[in-house]
């Protein structure tokens, strides 16, 4: 029958006693044949009573202490004379010895794998004198290994790798198991492998614990992860042994075994014929059932009338192929594109060619949609040339523009303003005709660039716009001058000949060949006997001495006129003044003091500048002049002289006050104060001449009741109306009272009414109002005169 585990364990530990037993019963035997010892004086009898080791068996369940061996002395003859010690590790804690028969015992549970062995040292005395009756003798009691540990994998749980479709037999990982019992003794040690769970795909080594695939062409697509189980049994994989187990992770891993494969055969896609070059038109993608480098793939055109119109490129993202645009869309030339395009596998595995071609192929169409475009210009930019001296009119050039779409829709030209701020060009809004609009000058603006636009008849929102250059070109129209002002001295002691100033000339044209100016002195100056021009024929003249004893006292300043020509056709020609100061000079001919800074002004101002001074100056005297005679005029009485002839004035009224700031002209203390008494005022603004011609001043009763009532009225009207101006605003109210003292002196109904009013004293006036008397008089004489 077969035995269990426990029982089998049972079975061994009464081999071991048995084993055990003989051996201490051989040992005493050889004891007992030694001779006896004794120590008598200085002579002694050697015996051997030496122990290599005893055994006893590991993890001994029992309740009473497990019984190890005896010592025994040929000495002893069993009278109790002889006592037993024993020493060393574990004595008396482990193992204990009976002194009387030397049976030892053990009396706790040993355990092989914490400790093996004990070493321990025996001795037999004499009771009485308790001197030892045999020398010391030193033995080790060896723990007997049983069963009792199974195997474990210290280094387990394992995770592993493998490429897929492997081959049968690839080696996978190794697992290994280690077991504490003595691998010396019996089968307690040797361990052997198995899988538990992992069949049929994986198998393991017995001994090795090497793990290997055990199917072909497993497929990661299909699975990529096993849990394996892997059991570990020692006794040589016999029943009864002891068993661990572990477990193992086994991940496939990727091959290049799939090509990629588009999941239509053909695609569509729509896109606007404005669709700016370098965006994106469609993205596709071939499916890979692989992954990561595995799955890299690369796309291109092989085929198809838009080879130079698009591109593809890849995400690296992603794996799609991008598809952009390399030159501009026309639905007018063409309204679709056909692409073949195809995917394949950066890196194909050679093992697996025989499965079918790693690429794939689609087509792609591109239909172009028609979109309203601007107008669009012949030529991105028109370059003109125009001289400065043409008339205003004149045709530059032209531009044209079209419209692209299939309408073509009649197109307006306009100008930019933003471009031509003067407005000194026209175009014609129909034919694109360029023309001058107003007189052009190279020195101010060399080149124009303008922007032309081009609007659709049809939809004026649709602009194009064109770029045109007009370059002036140069005419002599501008005579030389000095290039800078000179400020020219001559020393008192200057010599005959003697060089005082080099000038040069500036000309802001820019003839073809270059400027050449000619120096002269004018006819008038060509006589003078103080100085002379020498033209140095190269843009420079030299002023020169024709005498000496220069005087300040006698004359501080001189004029010279110098005649410059230009060489351009025609040539244009200027006479500039040199101003040249005495000075007195050190013996370097340094000027020291110039008679211009003790009598006239500094010799740094210009004539331009002098006549600035003096335009001021006159300026400021005018005004002075001006408030003078305003503020006797004002201080003038305003009663009229007697003798003045008040006929021979003529008045004009045509002063519109101050405004709101002129508080000359009108007293605001009426408004302030409405019961204030008028007194006899004149205006400011009106002539004394004419006061008798004004309305006769009086005095209003203290309490004015109509023109009070007449403000307080319009300030109601204006306290309510919200569209009126704010509080502190001037409100000026023209109110001419109930009459007039005067009454009308209106004359345009005096003639159809019988009017009694006698004019005839007009001719008493003087010849001036005569007509005035002609037309009014009694006298019927007087109307036809």
């Amino acid at each position: 029958m077969k035995l269990g585990k426990v029982e089998f364990c049972h079975f061994l530990q009464l081999i071991a006693l048995f084993l055990c037993f003989s051996g201490m019963s051989q040992a005493e035997l050889s004891r007992s044949r030694s001779k006896p010892y004794f120590q008598t004086g200085r002579s002694r009898t050697k015996r051997s009573w030496v122990w290599n080791q005893f055994f006893v068996l590991e993890e001994y369940m029992g309740s009473d202490p497990l019984y190890v061996g005896k010592l025994h002395s040929d000495v002893d003859k069993g009278d109790g004379s002889i006592k037993y010690i024993l020493s060393g590790e574990g004595a008396s804690s482990i193992f204990i010895i009976d002194e009387n028969t030397g049976d030892i015992h053990a009396t706790k549970r040993l355990d092989r794998e914490e400790q093996a062995y004990y070493t321990l040292r025996a001795q037999a005395l004499d009771r009485l004198t308790n001197k030892p009756v045999e020398p010391e003798s030193e033995f080790v009691i060896k723990i007997q290994d049983i069963n009792d540990n199974e195997p474990k994998f210290l280094d387990g749980p394992y995770t592993a790798g493998v490429p897929e479709m492997s081959p049968v037999g690839t080696s996978v990982v190794q697992v290994t198991a280690t077991d504490a019992d003595d691998p010396t003794y019996g089968n307690s040690a040797r361990v052997v492998y198995s899988i538990l769970q992992g069949q049929p795909y994986f198998s393991v080594e017995p001994k090795t614990g090497v793990i290997k695939t055990a199917l072909p062409n497993m497929d990661r697509e299909a699975k990529d992860q096993y849990l394996l189980v892997i059991q570990a049994k020692d006794m040589v994989g016999q029943n009864g042994g002891l068993s661990g187990t572990t477990s193992v992770t086994v991940t496939l891993t990727d091959v290049n075994d799939n090509p990629p494969r588009f999941p239509r055969r053909s695609y569509q896609y729509n896109v606007p014929e404005s669709l700016p070059v370098a965006s994106v038109v469609a993205r596709i993608k071939a499916a890979d059932a692989d992954i990561g480098a595995n799955a890299e793939m690369e796309y291109k055109i092989v085929d198809g009338d838009g080879l130079g119109i698009f591109k593809i490129s890849v995400d690296k993202e992603t794996q799609e192929g991008i598809i952009t645009i390399q030159k501009e869309l026309d639905f007018e030339a063409k309204t679709s594109y056909t692409l073949r395009i195809e995917a394949a596998n950066k890196d194909a595995d050679p093992r697996f060619l025989s499965l079918g071609p790693f690429s794939d192929t689609t087509t792609v169409k591109i239909i172009v949609e028609d979109v309203d475009e601007p107008p669009v210009f012949s030529s991105p930019l028109y370059p003109m040339e125009v001289s400065e001296a043409t008339q205003i009119g004149n045709i530059i050039g032209t531009v044209a523009a079209h419209d692209p779409d299939s309408s073509n829709s009649p197109v307006r030209y306009s100008i930019d303003r933003n471009t031509d701020l003067e407005r000194y060009f026209n175009i014609d809004a129909n034919s694109g005709v360029i023309t001058t609009a107003k007189s052009l000058d190279r020195e101010t603006n060399a080149v124009h660039n303008i922007t032309v636009l081009a609007m659709e008849s049809q939809n004026p929102s649709q602009v194009g716009r064109g770029y045109v250059a007009i370059t002036i070109l140069d005419i002599n129209d501008n005579a030389p001058e000095f290039a800078m002002d000179y400020e020219t001295t001559v020393c008192e002691n200057a010599q005959p000949g003697q060089v005082i100033q080099k000038i040069s000339a500036v000309d802001k044209d820019e003839p073809s060949n270059g400027h050449q100016f000619y120096f002269s002195l004018t006819t008038d100056a060509t006589n003078n006997h103080n100085f002379s021009l020498k033209d140095n024929k190269d843009n420079t003249a030299s002023i020169l001495t024709r005498r000496n004893g220069f005087r300040r006292q006698e004359q501080s300043v001189y004029y010279l006129p110098i005649f410059i020509v230009d060489s351009g056709s025609p040539s244009l020609s200027s006479t500039n003044t040199l101003t040249i100061r005495v000075c007195d000079c050190d013996a370097d001919g340094i000027a020291q003091t110039c008679n211009a800074e003790a009598y006239v002004l500094p010799a740094g101002l210009s004539t331009g500048a002098l006549i600035a001074i003096l335009a001021c100056v006159l300026t400021l005297l005018v005004l002075i002049l001006l408030i003078v005679t305003m503020r006797r005029r004002k201080k003038e009485p305003l009663i009229f002289d007697e003798e003045r002839d008040i006929r021979e004035n003529i008045v004009r009224y045509d002063d519109e006050g101050g405004g709101e700031e002129d508080t000359e002209a009108f007293d605001m203390a009426a408004l302030r104060n409405l019961n204030v008494i008028r007194d006899t005022k004149t205006r400011r603004d009106v002539t004394p001449e004419i006061q008798f011609l004004s309305r006769p001043a009086f005095k209003s009763i203290p309490d004015n009741v109509i023109f009070r009532e007449f403000i307080w009225e319009r300030l109601k009207e204006a306290d309510v109306d919200p569209g009126a101006p704010p509080y502190d605003s001037l409100q000026t109210y023209a109110f001419e009272g109930n009459g007039s003292v005067a009454e009308s002196l209106s004359s345009l109904d005096s003639i159809s009414s019988n009017s009694d009013q006698n004019y005839d004293y007009l001719s008493d006036w003087g010849p001036r109002f005569k007509r005035l008397a002609d037309m009014y008089g009694t006298g019927q004489e007087s109307l036809y005169s």
